[in-house]
């Protein structure tokens, strides 16, 4: 029979999290900054949302491998510490070479081919690094004080996401330059890539140094293993065959919601310059008509844009409070994905810059049932071994619908929305996420989970 893990200190908990504070950091300024990068360096609209298809195919492919390997390391660092370090380190150098792509000489097809070559990188590493967090919690944590341990990593995370998408507007503040010649990132996007990575690297290093994994006898104390486990150990696809329901189901409500958000990320920095800010327009040599994103307006957008964001983070935190108290996850989980589509679909209709608070912190709603229903329905139903791979196939669940509404993203923009001659008008994908956080909304009673 198993021991039971030891209660550890507040100050231990927060301890094996604290990491994860700067590796959103680093995830909130990819998602606030990378519509905006790639446009500054001549991505027209219709093919911004092919430039998002890149982080989620990483973490796809990242997340199972992280939770499958780390699931058999032993080291004299740690079981699942060596990950969380060799991510942290990658994605610490990519964000100091990530918002340079359009000031190293390239011509502009280089530097959109460098660009992504350099995000592809960062979600990678950023996956890698946070998918430790998760799974340290499970090894060392008991099940008396996981729910507090996941509340310190929920705070942290949405604490990491405001920091990350206010710098550059904070750093405009402070008199740090916010345009820069066409092409180019301005220097205020740079400097929060800068600290951020800073931040990055303190934060892990803490982390690494104050935490001391169980070594593997201690370890196999706590959870028992079979030796022959790993010697008959089905295949990733054999698992997925293996899966109990919950994870299908659950599946189908995260695809209507993480494929809203991707839309959101996209082109929440082209509606907002155009619809609030009254940012100009200009032709480009194929005679399409895009915004100047080398004008004031649209770069004073993009810094609001990280305002919005850290509102949205906000409104999550504070909604995060209010999840618990409802009697039944489903009816938490539809309650707070029908207020991020009504959210998205005010956007449509708010043209204030302040207005837009109330949008984003109905946003933050559904932001925060993502971050903790899924996860909590999903983990109740598992039993046995593999939770690492497990945990890292569930990440498709996330990864998928991304990969899904960015290929067709530039086609729907093309196709349903656009006249020739005619700004392309984003605000309309912020529509269309808010109706497939409705549809989510009623996907979520298709879920079999035990409230």
């Amino acid at each position: 029979m198993a021991k039971q893990l030891p209660d550890l200190k507040f100050s231990q908990l927060i301890n094996i999290s604290f990491g994860f504070f700067g590796v959103q950091i680093a995830y909130a300024l990819q998602s606030a900054n990378i519509s905006r990068i790639f446009a500054t360096l001549g991505a027209d609209p219709h093919s911004l949302s092919f430039f998002w298809l890149l982080p989620p195919i990483m973490g796809m492919i990242v997340q199972p491998l992280v939770g499958k390997y780390s699931d058999r390391t032993w080291t004299r660092y740690g079981r699942r510490i060596p990950y969380l370090f060799i991510g942290a380190i990658v994605a610490i150098l990519v964000m100091c070479f990530l918002p340079n792509a359009g000031s190293l000489g390239l011509s502009v097809g280089q530097a959109m081919v460098f660009g992504a070559v350099m995000l592809m990188l960062l979600d990678t590493s950023i996956n890698m690094a946070m998918q430790p967090f998760k799974m340290m919690v499970g090894d060392m944590v008991n099940e008396k004080q996981k729910t507090t341990a996941y509340s310190i990593q929920s705070f942290l995370c949405n604490a990491g996401s405001v920091v990350g998408f206010l710098f550059p507007f904070l750093f405009a503040t402070f008199g740090i330059s916010g345009t820069a010649p066409t092409g180019v990132v301005p220097d205020t996007v740079k400097y929060a890539f800068y600290i951020g990575a800073a931040i990055l690297i303190i934060c892990v290093i803490y982390t690494s140094v104050m935490v001391k994994e169980y070594p593997p006898q201690e370890y196999n104390e706590y959870h028992p293993v079979d030796p022959k486990e790993h010697e008959d150990e089905p295949g990733m696809l054999e698992l997925l065959k293996k899966a109990p329901s919950t994870f299908w189901t659950v599946g189908l409500v995260q695809f209507f919601c993480w494929a809203a958000f991707m839309y959101m990320w996209t082109y929440t920095n082209g509606t907002v310059a155009h619809g609030a800010f009254d940012a100009p327009t200009k032709l480009t040599e194929a005679g399409a008509v895009v915004l100047d994103t080398a004008s004031q307006q649209y770069q004073d957008a993009g810094n609001w844009v990280g305002i919005l964001f850290a509102v949205q983070a906000i409104g999550s935190v504070f909604w995060a409070t209010i999840i618990p108290r409802f009697k039944s996850n489903k009816v938490a989980y539809t309650v707070s994905l029908i207020m991020g589509g009504i959210g998205f679909i005010s956007t449509y209709f708010i043209h204030s810059q302040y207005g837009l608070f109330a949008s984003f912190l109905l946003i933050g709603a559904a932001w925060a049932a993502m971050l903790a229903l899924p996860f909590t329905i999903f983990t109740n139903s598992l039993k046995g071994g593999h939770v690492g791979t497990y945990l890292g196939l569930f990440n498709c669940t996330i990864c998928v619908p991304q990969i899904v509404a960015a290929a067709i993203g530039g086609l729907i923009l093309k196709v349903f929305f656009t006249t020739p001659g005619v700004l392309a008008p984003e605000v309309d994908m912020l529509v269309l996420a808010g109706t497939l956080l409705l549809l989510g909304s009623a996907a979520v009673w298709l879920i079999k989970d035990h409230d």
